[in-house]
């Protein structure tokens, strides 16, 4: 019976890692020892970053809300609390959108919101 050698399964395993870490500086990119750990690390930071891009897009998104409210005298957090008390339930990321491609629908809303606030002050007062 002959036996198996089994250098093809090994060269297929190592030329999967190498072609993972095309791209990488000096040896990481050819030797296999070290494209093997670069790898592994360039996929953990890749499942963690894919978490924190949500994350970085949120503040994206507030940050031009924020700036494009302003603009017509609102902060963020009172277009938000006059959004909300209207009953408008648009996300973030459609509002952001909106300030910046289309700024008379985003001033509607700022209007919409500075109406909804100040329909909800004089029952505060009371």
């Amino acid at each position: 019976m002959a036996r198996v050698k089994r250098g093809v399964t090994t060269h297929a395993r190592h030329r999967k890692v190498v072609k993972q870490a095309a791209g990488y500086r000096g040896r990481s990119s050819t030797n296999f020892r070290i494209a093997i750990e670069k790898v592994e690390k360039g996929l953990q930071y890749a499942y963690r970053d894919r978490r924190n891009k949500k994350r970085d897009f949120r503040g994206l998104w507030i940050q031009r809300i924020n700036a494009a409210s302003r603009e017509l005298g609102l902060t963020y957090s009172q277009f938000m609390n006059g959004i909300h008390k209207a009953g408008i339930e648009v996300d973030r990321k459609v509002l952001a959108d909106l300030a910046v491609h289309e700024p008379a629908g985003f001033a509607a809303l700022v209007d919409q919101a500075k109406a909804a606030l100040d329909a909800a002050k004089p029952a505060a007062a009371e």
